[in-house]
């Protein structure tokens, strides 16, 4: 029997106010005298989202008993960071719908999206000094890095049809899961936690992340375009070669993994529907959610260090929202 649906807004209830103090963050760091630089960088953080990454860091961070107000500055750092992602990844995968809205560079054009969000790694790196910690400095450049690693890595292996699941998985633990890590780790940081703590939450975010992509994986194939706000088969166009894909090529039948194989190689959105098709007769997208379900799993298995807490059994609640959600 399915779970009830978790609701983003009551589950963020114990952070409210955090997260409308980030949200005023956010909007006062926006600022430039450069009128391009606002509207771009309006337009794409105005688009709302999830806000997981940093609702993580004010999660963390009460988790671990931190009562001051660095976390606000820090969860707006990590928004930043990963709007900064979205406007170049955009940009590289030729994207022209995000939350059901006109991608920046659709609307802006190409330069510009390049340009704001090298504007707003910039503005992260400002406000990072602002900190005055140089291990919040180190845990931040060093998740940078390496999710621009998982972007490249990502490149790469666009229309390899013979990608293994470990070199996929990898590809998720730098592109996506990195900054979810790191914004596990800065709560726990504040809160002056323990090794053993600080590990724990790093690893609480490394897999909730880990799961929230495959669950986006799952809903490229699954999902309604009114809801993901995103165009079904964007993957596909793409050449990525995602879970559900590699399930079909790896278990499918000859005939469904042979076309899957052609559609990566040849990035065909054409044959979009005939690779649904195969995706869902072969059992892939139940293969992908469960391994998904077992990344927010062990993110809950991870929690176990921390004393039990509202901000605790909130991130319980949202392992099971990451791999419940339909958008």
């Amino acid at each position: 029997m399915p779970l009830p649906a978790v609701e983003l807004p009551s589950l963020y209830a114990p952070i409210d106010v955090d997260m409308r103090a980030v949200d005023a963050v956010i909007r006062e760091r926006l600022h430039s005298d450069v009128v391009l630089v606002r509207q771009v960088a309006e337009y794409i953080v105005s688009a709302g989202g999830k806000r997981m990454r940093p609702a993580l860091v004010l999660l963390s961070a009460g988790a671990c008993g931190y009562s001051g107000t660095h976390h606000h500055e820090l969860a707006a750092v990590v928004e930043f960071i990963h709007t900064a992602t979205l406007l170049h990844d955009d940009v590289v995968d030729e994207s022209a719908l995000r939350r059901g809205r006109d991608t920046a560079n659709a609307l802006f054009g190409n330069a510009a999206s390049v340009l704001v969000g090298d504007f707003l790694y910039s503005r992260a790196f400002q406000m990072m000094v602002g900190v005055g910690s140089m291990r919040v400095m180190q845990v931040l450049a060093d998740a940078t890095n390496v999710i621009a690693e998982g972007e490249v890595l990502q490149l790469m292996n666009c229309r390899n049809a013979d990608i293994e699941v470990d070199d996929y998985l990898r590809v998720i633990r730098y592109k996506t899961a990195k900054l979810f890590e790191a914004a596990g780790r800065l709560g726990a940081m504040l809160g002056n936690s323990s090794p053993e703590v600080e590990e724990a939450m790093a690893s609480y975010g490394m897999h909730i992340g880990t799961a929230f992509q495959l669950i986006d994986d799952v809903l490229d194939y699954s999902g309604v375009e009114a809801e993901t706000g995103k165009h079904l088969g964007d993957d596909l166009a793409e050449g990525k070669p995602t879970l559900p894909l590699i399930h079909v090529i790896q278990h499918g039948s000859a005939d469904a993994a042979g076309l899957v194989r052609d559609a990566i190689e040849n990035a065909d959105r054409d044959a979009f529907p005939a690779v649904l098709d195969a995706v869902r007769s072969s059992g892939a997208l139940d293969a992908a959610r469960r391994h998904g379900i077992a990344e927010a799993e062990a993110a809950k298995a991870a929690l176990t260090p921390l004393a039990s807490s509202k901000f605790r059994e909130t991130l319980l609640q949202l392992s099971d929202f990451a791999v419940q959600r339909s958008f």
